[in-house]
C-alpha cells in the first residue's frame, strides 16, 4: 500500500467532489471513507487508475450519505414539533443505530462524535462546539473513529451512558435552534426509558421535558433571545413541567444520583418559581455543587458562578468566576452580567461588546450587543 500516493491524491480528489457540487464537509467525509476503502482493497486488488478509483468511490459515498441525510430529514419532518406525554410509540431502528455507533472498540468521546455525525446529522463544527475543541481536532477524531470501525462487526452495541451522552448533545443542539432535533431526541429518550429501567435515562428525559417546556418563551416575536429572568412564564408548558418533575422525583427516590438527574433538579427549581425573584438560588447552588462533583465540567462551574452571584451577591459570583479559565465559552458574557449586577456599568458594557464579538450564534450575538447598547444609553442619560 502506497500511503504517500494516497496522501498526494487526497487534495485533488477532494477538489473534484467540491466542483461536482458537494459541500466541503460532506466531500471531506466521503474522501475519508474512500481512503479507508482503499486501504482495505488495494493490497489485493490495486486499481489501474488510482485517482479515478478514489473519485468514483468517494462520489458514491457522497451520494449515499446525501440520500441517507434526505431520508433522515423526512423522518424528522414527520415528527410533531411538540413531544406528547405518555407511553413511548413503537420503537423504530433509529435508537438501535445510536447503540451500534457507540461501538466498544471506540472511546466514549469518539463514539459520541461519530454518532452525532453519522446518525444525528450534526456538522463537524457543531460537534466541535459541543466538545469545546477546535473544528480541525474534531474532524480528525471523527475520521479516526471511522477508520477504527471500518470492517468491524457491529454485533456488540455500545453502553447506555454513551447513548445518553449522544441524545443529550443532539437535544442541546436542537434546543439552540440551529438544528431542530429537540423533539426527535425526546422521542428517542422516551423509547429508551420505556425499554430500560435506569435512573439516568429517566433523569435525561426529565431534563429534556423541563427545558423544552420553556421553548416557546425563549424568543421574542422578532426572533431575539429572551433571558430566563424575563420570560413570560405563562407561556411555559405546564403539562411538560408536571411530567418532567414526576419523572425526576421517581428517579431521585432511587438514590442513584447522576449528572442528568442533577441537571434536571436545577431545571425543576427554575420551573417551580412563579417569578424570577422567587427562584431558590441557594438550593440551585447546592445542586451545582453536586453536579460539579459528578462531572468536573468547566461549563458547570461557569453556570455555578452565575448561581452564586444570585444567591450570595455579584461579588461572590465574580470571585467564583475568577477561578475559571477566561477562554471558556460565555465566560465574558457571565462577567459582563455580574459586573452589571455589581453596578460597574462601564466595565459591563465593554464586556458585553467583547462577548458579542466572541459569540458564534447570531441570536446570542445580537442579544449581547443590545445589552451593551442598553447600558451605554443608561450611562449617557
Amino acid at each position: 500500500m502506497d500511503e504517500a500516493l494516497l496522501r498526494s491524491l487526497t487534495p485533488s480528489v477532494l477538489g473534484i467532489l467540491v466542483r461536482r457540487g458537494a459541500d466541503f464537509a460532506a466531500a471531506e467525509d466521503a474522501v475519508q471513507d474512500a481512503l479507508v476503502e482503499a486501504v482495505r482493497v488495494w493490497p489485493d486488488d490495486p486499481p489501474r487508475d488510482a485517482k479515478g478509483w478514489l473519485v468514483a468511490v468517494a462520489w458514491r459515498r457522497f451520494l449515499d450519505a446525501t440520500r441517507a441525510d434526505t431520508a433522515r430529514r423526512r423522518r424528522e419532518d414527520a415528527v410533531d414539533e411538540e413531544p406528547t406525554p405518555g407511553p413511548a410509540p413503537t420503537a423504530d431502528d433509529t435508537l438501535q443505530l445510536y447503540f451500534l455507533c457507540a461501538h466498544p472498540s471506540l472511546t466514549p468521546s469518539s463514539a459520541v462524535a461519530l454518532t452525532l455525525r453519522a446518525v444525528g446529522g450534526l456538522t463537524t463544527r457543531q460537534i466541535a462546539q459541543a466538545y469545546l475543541v477546535p473544528e480541525a481536532t474534531m474532524a480528525q477524531r471523527i475520521s479516526r473513529a471511522k477508520r477504527t470501525v471500518s470492517g468491524v462487526r457491529f454485533d456488540r452495541p455500545g453502553d447506555v451512558a454513551t447513548v445518553l451522552r449522544v441524545l443529550y448533545l443532539v437535544f442541546n443542539e436542537g434546543y439552540s435552534g440551529d438544528v431542530d432535533l429537540a423533539a426527535e431526541a425526546i422521542r428517542l429518550t422516551r423509547q429508551l426509558a420505556a425499554a430500560i429501567d435506569h435512573p439516568e435515562v429517566a433523569g435525561l428525559l426529565a431534563l429534556m421535558l423541563l427545558h423544552h417546556a420553556r421553548r416557546a418563551a425563549r424568543t421574542a416575536p422578532d426572533g431575539s433571545l429572551v433571558p430566563l429572568a424575563e420570560q413570560d412564564r405563562g407561556r411555559w408548558d405546564t403539562r411538560a413541567i408536571t411530567e418532567g418533575v414526576e419523572i425526576l422525583q421517581a428517579a431521585l427516590a432511587r438514590d442513584r444520583l447522576g449528572e442528568f438527574q442533577a441537571q434536571a433538579a436545577i431545571a425543576a427549581l427554575h420551573a417551580d418559581a412563579r417569578t424570577a425573584e422567587e427562584t431558590d438560588w441557594v438550593q440551585i447552588v447546592e445542586w451545582y455543587d453536586e453536579l460539579a462533583r459528578l462531572t468536573d465540567n468547566p461549563i458547570v462551574r461557569l453556570n455555578r458562578a452565575v448561581a452564586v452571584g444570585e444567591a450570595d451577591g455579584p461579588r461572590a459570583g465574580l470571585a467564583a468566576l475568577a477561578a475559571l479559565d477566561d477562554s471558556l465559552p460565555r465566560h465574558t458574557a457571565v462577567a459582563a452580567y455580574l459586573h452589571e449586577r455589581d453596578g460597574d456599568l462601564p466595565r459591563a458594557a465593554g464586556l458585553y461588546v467583547e462577548a458579542a464579538r466572541k459569540a458564534h450564534d447570531l441570536a446570542e450575538r445580537d442579544h449581547l450587543t443590545r445589552q451593551a447598547a442598553r447600558l451605554n444609553a443608561r450611562r449617557s442619560r
